[in-house]
């Protein structure tokens, strides 16, 4: 935290997203504005600057770090982040790491943004792959599913340390002491899943964690679970299946009830919660870059100026409830009773 103001320092990556840089420096200065944090807004200078003074903000509460180059969407990560370290994505980290910020968020490149994060804050020991968690607040407001796309492809042992993150993520943010375990298949019994996941199984029995089997994709809204275990190619598409519900329960409605569309619309951007699916409860920790040794968030590429002040705040709280230092006591217990595997998967 910043020793003058006693305000976390959230550094904010001006150039990803959809709509970087106007919506972006809009939302940070709105969050700044607010008081309760320190804004760096990262990126080109003459951008940021020119964008930053058409908004209404003390000086003293944001100010601007140069980062010349740009990370797009399509780059290969590892290369992208080799090749342009002078990129927002890239500075943002090693603020953290030099001790300039407290917390970095970005909406662009996920891949580049986690692969930066790995590389340049580096992860805390125990978790050998960053995982990115989040709950569906509008219908399960008590749980949180890792992975949502940070690792496609994930070994047995891996899917153990993301549960462990999980738990941890649930007791922090969620105030769930002893929080259920379960991982996502396709049947209940053991033996049901995939390769990876019927391996991970006989791993989280033995864990110690409060793992209750394999749940089902029926299971998830039901809260037969609190942490939810599953790859990041299978949570990203859960995700994103789970955001369109919204905008086509909306349309369908409005289509089958055209004398009442009008009320039907009503109802879903004023009453209903159906419409916010992607964002609701972001200020709950969605989208936190979870194992790296630092606070990072990843923000949605198509969030507005709303979601990033949501997401801002999502990133201060973290800082303030201390989640790395959590995570790191949790690794220890169970290096210290013999849980966690070697990355061959084998007890050490």
């Amino acid at each position: 935290m910043s020793e003058l103001s006693g305000r976390v320092r959230v550094a904010v990556d001006a150039m990803g997203g959809d709509y970087a840089p106007t919506e972006i420096i809009k939302g940070a200065a709105i969050a700044a504005g607010e008081g309760r944090v320190e804004v760096i807004l990262v990126g080109q200078d003459d951008i940021v600057k020119d964008e930053l003074s058409k908004q209404r903000v003390p000086a003293d509460l944001m100010r601007c770090v140069h980062a010349p180059e740009v990370i797009r969407e399509g780059e290969a990560p590892a290369v992208a982040i080799r090749q342009k370290r002078q990129s927002s994505i890239v500075v943002g980290a090693k603020l953290i790491r030099g001790g300039e910020a407290d917390a970095f968020i970005s909406a662009g490149s996920s891949g580049a943004v986690a692969a930066a994060a790995a590389t340049y804050i580096g992860m805390v020991d125990g978790m050998e792959r960053p995982t990115v968690g989040g709950g569906f607040s509008s219908f399960a407001p008590n749980i949180v599913v890792m992975d949502l796309g940070a690792n496609v492809d994930c070994k047995p042992h891996q899917l153990l340390s993301f549960a462990i993150a999980g738990t941890v993520y649930a007791r922090t943010v969620y105030g769930i002491q002893n929080p259920t375990v379960g991982l996502l298949s396709t049947g209940r019994e053991e033996g049901k899943g995939s390769e990876a996941v019927k391996e991970a199984f006989p791993l989280l029995k033995d864990s110690g964690l409060n793992f209750i089997g394999n749940i089902e994709g029926n299971d998830m809204l039901m809260g037969k679970a609190n942490v939810i275990v599953c790859d990041g190619f299978v949570g990203n598409v859960l995700l994103k299946f789970y955001e369109s519900i919204g905008d086509r329960a909306r349309v369908w409605l409005m289509g089958k009830y055209p004398r009442v569309k009008g009320l039907v619309g009503y109802a879903f951007d004023r009453v209903l919660p159906i419409k916010k699916l992607s964002y609701e409860g972001e200020e709950e920790g969605t989208g936190i870059l979870w194992g790296v040794d630092g606070v990072v968030r990843i923000a949605h590429g198509a969030c507005k100026a709303e979601h990033v002040v949501h997401g801002i705040n999502a990133a201060r709280k973290a800082v303030e409830v201390d989640i790395v230092s959590s995570l790191k006591q949790e690794l220890t217990a169970f290096n210290q009773r013999d849980k966690l595997l070697s990355k061959e998967g084998v007890s050490p």
